[in-house]
């Protein structure tokens, strides 16, 4: 490898990606899920700021992952000689939000790093601030997950492709940049450069790579895409400034590969949340002896506000409450075209995503497995998802009762929509992906809500510890506030 200062010892496969694609102002880093595309990034940005050629960096990404940029990704793998100024964009700018963004438009030797979530291009203030960003620096805008900006008519589409224009170097990143149809490829070339492709429209570009029938709906006729064709012919075309990256391909990739992805509370979660909070303080406060089941009850209701719904104690219904949970986990499964196993510990927050994936993939696409489902069904269930041809796809189970018994190896993508605080429950539920029969890496994809009971849970059970065991004595209320 090239002596490059690099602060984390890339890959073999990110080294290779790097390399091609460092010296280049367009390119495609389509990387799957868990194979490192956001340090292939971050090195380049290093790298072109290191020659002189960028002293700006303006990244875009989905809601529920742009703040791992600034409290993750960039801190860890930013080399240390890179001296820099970095903050993210929030609609809500406050005195404080404001006195951030000043140092980004000043004179000086440090790379402005500015990192904002997509759906910021949809409002006009997103979109002036993006554009002051870019006309004052020389930049590298990035896509972050650019199946964001796959639809050509979207007005986030066309504020992205506009801004590209003013940056000097682009990048889109996804792991499945065709979620649904090789038309998904037009749009997110384009904000790279429209020549890549050489159509000056879409539907010149629909025309060569789809097929059309036209169709007629009452009065109503209309233009109906029934297959694809030429699509050697488009793989060839896009390879001269893509990069593609199975997990299969990474040799030297851990088998077990671990991310976060971030939610935010909804304003309705955030009161909630703050009075059960409360409450459950005092309530302990007041109690002559405290043990652990008493928190960890406590621990669970705040949980529930975090997964978008209260149950009622005593009739045991449900009340929900406006979350951002389930769109998180939809825009995971848009990057992928794997099996996926989700867990959830809550059978409502199970229904809600078998409804929410039904109605986006097909009622075959997905089967819940829990305590009242039948023998039958169950051995049914867990048959299909590991037949690779079943359109089976999405198993939804709680750890509690899927952790024995089932291989589960067709699975590639596992994620953790919420986690109750068993340890044992945690690393069963893992190995039922990971084990024997198992040829590929694992993503494991833990949903995380900052600054709640659900970043405490999290990380200790990634760091197997028994959470029973911890909370002890005073030390409930660090687990609770």
């Amino acid at each position: 490898m090239e002596r490059y200062p690099f602060k984390t010892k890339p890959y073999q496969h990110q080294y290779d990606v790097w390399l091609k694609s460092r010296d280049k102002e367009e390119f495609a880093l389509l990387l799957d899920m868990g194979t490192g595309k956001s340090k292939v990034l971050i090195d380049t940005i290093a790298y072109l700021y290191d020659n002189g050629k960028i002293n700006g960096a303006l990244i875009i990404a989905p809601k529920g992952v742009y703040r791992n940029w600034t409290t993750i990704e960039i801190p860890r793998h930013m080399p240390d000689h890179v001296s820099y100024y970095m903050t993210y964009w929030s609609s809500y700018n406050t005195k404080q939000q404001v006195k951030l963004y000043n140092p980004l438009f000043k004179v000086s030797d440090k790379l402005h790093i500015l990192v904002m979530n997509v759906e910021a291009l949809s409002t006009q203030n997103g979109q002036t601030f993006a554009r002051k960003f870019l006309s004052t620096h020389t930049t590298i805008l990035a896509i972050d997950e650019s199946t964001t900006i796959k639809n050509p008519k979207a007005k986030r589409t066309k504020a992205a492709i506009s801004l590209g224009n003013l940056a000097k170097y682009r990048r889109i990143m996804s792991g499945m940049p065709v979620t649904r149809s090789p038309l998904d490829l037009y749009s997110q070339c384009v904000f790279l450069d429209w020549y890549l492709l050489g159509f000056s429209s879409f539907f010149a570009f629909r025309n060569r790579y789809a097929l059309v029938q036209k169709m007629q709906m009452g009065n109503r006729v209309f233009d109906k895409v029934v297959g694809y064709q030429r699509l050697e012919e488009l793989t060839e075309k896009i390879a001269p400034f893509s990069s593609r990256v199975t997990k299969e391909e990474c040799l030297d990739l851990p088998p077990k590969v671990y991310v976060y992805r971030d939610v935010d509370l909804t304003p309705e979660q955030e009161r909630y949340y703050a009075q059960m909070k409360d409450t459950a303080l005092v309530q302990l406060e007041n109690m002559a002896f405290v043990t652990a089941p008493m928190v960890m009850t406590k621990m669970q209701k705040l949980h529930e506000i975090i997964c978008g719904f209260i149950r009622d104690p005593e009739t045991g219904g449900v009340t929900e409450i406006p979350s951002n949970r389930i769109s998180a986990v939809m825009d995971i499964l848009e990057e992928t075209d794997r099996k996926v196993i989700i867990w959830s510990n809550n059978t409502y927050d199970m229904s809600k995503l078998k409804e929410a994936i039904s109605k986006e993939y097909g009622p075959d696409s997905v089967a819940t497995y829990y305590g009242s489902t039948s023998d039958n069904d169950r051995e049914l269930i867990r048959q299909n998802f590991q037949d690779p041809e079943h359109p089976l796809r999405f198993f939804i189970s709680n750890p509690a009762t899927g952790k024995f018994g089932m291989t589960l190896t067709e699975a590639k993508v596992v994620i953790y929509y919420s986690n109750d605080y068993n340890l044992e429950n945690r690393v069963q539920s893992e190995d039922r992906a990971h084990r024997i029969g198992q040829v590929d890496k694992v993503l494991y994809v833990d949903l995380i809500t900052r600054g709640t009971v659900d970043e405490k849970i999290i990380e200790s059970l990634r760091n197997k510890k028994k959470i029973s065991d911890m909370v002890m004595g005073e030390d409930y209320k660090q687990w609770l506030e």
